[in-house]
């Protein structure tokens, strides 16, 4: 993968805050092409000198040849939500749920030491300047193990602001220092919740180059608007 795909990276800022010493945490980050799910945590474990941060990814991409074996390989955890395309592949889905909920898995993945990665637009979103306004999972899983996020921006450098970004535009990755959590809340309140969502959104703002609204949608940008 980094010899096919890693000059598309062209510049990495910030490593400091990923060193494997400073495990568990949260990896947060914006998911703009299909390419940084596969590409960036092979690039975070080569930086990392083996150790890898486990990405939390839709189980359908495991049913993919080829990608499945780097899922595996990358100690990925399997969100089990979404039904399978085509259909017939939902066959599949109690095989890939029998190790349970994805993010009580990553709750025990922090608690035994390791570090969990999570994109929380929950989708690609090709929108040059705006992110969606994803989901709250992050901002639980930190604000219940009391664990650290590591905030990341991955910005396209002189992408146009009025087209949508599309695979392999260069990449700039910009790692942020880490925003620490008060807890660990065995209960989180809503209000809780959402504001600490707010606060990491924010930051991948900052760090991405695009603008967070807190009543944006949730959807894939098909176009700009």
């Amino acid at each position: 993968m980094l010899s096919l795909f890693g000059r598309d990276v062209v510049r990495i800022e910030g490593l400091e805050h990923v060193a494997p010493e400073k495990d568990p945490f949260v990896m947060v980050m914006n998911h703009t092409t299909r390419l940084e799910a596969l590409l960036l945590p092979i690039l975070f474990a080569y930086h990392r000198r083996g150790k890898l941060v486990s990405f939390i990814a839709d189980w359908n991409f495991a049913l993919i040849p080829g990608i499945a074996t780097i899922m595996r390989e990358g100690e990925s955890i399997l969100l089990v939500r979404k039904a399978a395309k085509p259909a017939f592949l939902n066959v599949f889905k109690p095989w890939f749920a029998r190790h349970g909920p994805a993010f009580e898995r990553a709750a025990r993945a922090i608690g035994a030491g390791r570090s969990v990665g999570i994109f929380p637009e929950g989708t690609t979103n090709r929108h040059p300047t705006r992110l969606l306004r994803g989901f709250d999972g992050a901002a639980k899983l930190s604000l219940g193990t009391g664990c650290p996020v590591v905030p990341v921006g991955v910005r396209f450098p002189g992408h146009p602001s009025d087209r949508p970004v599309q695979d392999r535009t260069p990449m700039e990755v910009v790692i942020g220092a880490p925003l620490l959590p008060v807890g660990p809340k065995v209960e989180p309140s809503r209000e809780e919740v959402r504001v600490w969502h707010g606060e990491i959104m924010r930051e991948i703002g900052r760090l991405s180059g695009k603008q967070w609204e807190p009543e944006s949608t949730r959807r894939k940008y098909h176009g700009l608007v």
